[in-house]
């Protein structure tokens, strides 16, 4: 972990994972050091994933208050940058896989990315009424856009009396959206997603899956980016379109990744991953496409910063 310990050395992956999603390029629809938004620009991603360092190492040496960390976070990535909401759903993820890393960690120099989901789980299922009271208080803060629901309403100002009223907890909150939240999903059945995306980011920088050998880190981010969204219905499109919206672009995604199958399959006999180059033109038209729609899948790219987070705590390097 070097001199400066395990608490140092989580934060400082949470943050450069944050930083290498914001920067892989071109991503469809969202951010990234090409494309900016009227309101929201590269910068502020970067702003704010400096700006969480010192919650995460606090986070990292604890098991309990994810809801205090969640809201921690969140104040301190809206007081770093102008451009609102830029990673609360990242955060959601980042908390807990960080408390999981420190408890595994302390004692060992190694772990299974089974073992860390699987910590990760335990701790999200012990949180209480206080955790999912300072949840919602992020909300306001963070700008967060959110569906309408019959129970417990994030728009109800009256909605966290009512938490306290019934002792519900934050789990027991990510248990009512898991149906229609891909965050809350991550955390009701363990992280599958996260840990699917980085064993895909560490066997993409190894070679031995699609972009191939010699592959740089900014196209398996993208690939993974694409892999994920092709499989599963993105809930921040959802939220600000329709579910319509984002099967299509899903599709669009999967599309893309099966003409890159089709090419390996074409193209194994040299193993050369020219079938990823040979689909990038597809992945810019698909950008130019989403970000015209102002369509972005920012819940994949949440998932995506908690693969990258899992896969540099493990040492990946590039």
């Amino acid at each position: 972990m070097g001199k400066f310990g395990l608490a140092s050395y989580i934060a400082r992956c949470t943050q450069l994972a944050m930083c290498l999603e914001v920067s892989a390029s071109p991503k469809p629809g969202n951010i990234d050091r090409q494309d900016d938004y009227e309101d929201t620009r590269y910068e502020h991603f970067l702003a704010s994933a400096v700006s969480i360092y010192p919650v995460i190492e606090e986070a990292s040496g604890r098991e309990y208050g994810i809801g205090r960390a969640i809201k921690d976070a969140v104040t301190e990535s809206t007081g770093w940058q102008k451009g609102g909401n830029t990673h609360f759903g990242a955060i959601i993820l980042l908390v807990p896989l960080a408390m999981a890393a420190g408890k595994i960690l302390a004692g060992k120099d190694t772990f299974a990315i089974s073992e860390l989901t699987t910590c990760a789980h335990e701790i999200v299922k012990g949180t209480c009424v206080e955790d999912a009271v300072d949840f919602y208080s992020c909300f306001e803060t963070a700008g967060v856009r959110v569906n309408p629901a019959e129970e417990y309403d994030l728009r109800d100002s009256s909605a966290a009396g009512e938490l306290l009223e019934k002792n519900v907890s934050l789990y027991d909150l990510m248990e009512i959206a898991r149906g229609y939240d891909m965050i809350a999903n991550e955390w009701t059945s363990g992280f599958p997603r996260c840990a699917e995306c980085a064993e895909m980011i560490i066997k993409g920088m190894n070679g031995r899956i699609t972009p191939g050998p010699g592959a740089d880190i900014n196209d398996v981010i993208v690939y993974t980016f694409l892999h994920i969204l092709s499989g599963n219905e993105d809930t921040f499109i959802t939220t600000k379109f329709d579910a319509r919206t984002a099967n299509y672009v899903s599709g669009h995604a999967g599309s893309i990744i099966e003409k890159m199958k089709n090419l390996r399959e074409l193209h194994k006999i040299y193993n050369n991953g020219h079938e990823f180059d040979a689909v990038r033109p597809l992945i810019k038209e698909m950008d130019r496409e989403l970000l015209e729609r102002k369509i972005n899948p920012g819940s994949t790219a949440d998932i995506v910063i908690a693969g990258l987070f899992i896969s540099l705590l493990g040492g990946l390097r590039y």
